[in-house]
């Protein structure tokens, strides 16, 4: 799928091709002004450059800020089955906003892959999408098969009394990012996946248990607690890590102001 990123500044730049590197087949477009050295087309404006790619393009990731691509967008929108999705991410890698064409369009799963192969917080406004308020962490050993991984999942939400429509992410730590039987599971239980980065982990102040084992093994002090609790914002554990069929699951739910 065509994406196509767009930057104004050298800090953005940098970022842009942190980005690019992790979605195969994207094109970087920077403005003249950025003095940094990268394989990326020039633009003048991004007005002109927006009308230009607009049509062209599937996915765009514009890193820069909301009030500029939104007036860059403006004059451009038809309907949310026909335009493209777009991202709009801050300089400093701290959030992936899905901006337009959120659901039907895949900015919100743009917004996702775009937060994680950033460490980037994914801001995801779809009403269908923002009432959801479990998130469950996953961890589970190099290898584990999709159907466990799915079926510890569904008996984890079984034991709070929930389904799988209430599930607003699935997570787990980033280095299980290439675990084929996780993205298999996510997959089939139709669950978005977030990975949470190590640094996340290890500097975090919410309270969950460590794991010797897990320390031993991969060095962070655990992966399913940790990763539920950090996968949303006001989190509160409500089954802490239990592990099903060799497969370990925590689940937490996101309280609403």
């Amino acid at each position: 799928m065509s994406t196509a990123i767009i930057t104004l500044c050298d800090q953005g730049a940098r970022v842009a091709w942190r980005l690019a590197e992790r979605l195969s087949g994207s094109s970087v477009y920077v403005h003249e002004i950025v003095k940094e050295s990268i394989d990326a087309e020039r633009f003048t404006a991004v007005v002109k450059l927006t009308e230009m790619i607009f049509s062209q393009y599937k996915r765009l990731v514009y890193i820069a800020p909301c009030g500029v691509v939104v007036r860059a967008l403006a004059p451009l929108i038809q309907h949310k089955l026909s335009d493209p999705a777009v991202v709009v991410v801050d300089v400093g890698a701290r959030h992936a906003v899905s901006l337009l064409s959120g659901h039907e369009g895949g900015a919100n799963d743009l917004a996702l892959e775009v937060a994680n192969a950033l460490g980037a917080e994914p801001v995801i406004s779809t009403t269908t999408e923002a009432v959801k308020t479990l998130t469950v962490g996953v961890g589970c050993r190099r290898g584990a098969r999709a159907e466990s991984i799915a079926g510890a999942i569904r008996e984890a939400l079984e034991k709070v009394g929930a389904t799988p429509g209430e599930v607003r992410f699935l997570a787990s730590a980033e280095l299980k990012s290439d675990e084929a039987g996780l993205l298999q599971a996510a997959k089939e239980l139709g669950m978005s996946l977030r990975f949470i980065c190590a640094d996340e982990i290890l500097s975090t102040t919410k309270p969950f248990r460590h794991s010797q084992f897990v320390a031993d093994k991969i060095k962070l002090p655990a992966v399913a607690e940790p990763s539920a609790l950090l996968a949303g914002r006001r989190t509160q554990l409500i089954l802490p890590k239990t592990i099903i069929n060799g497969v370990t699951v925590a689940i937490a739910r996101e309280n609403f102001l």
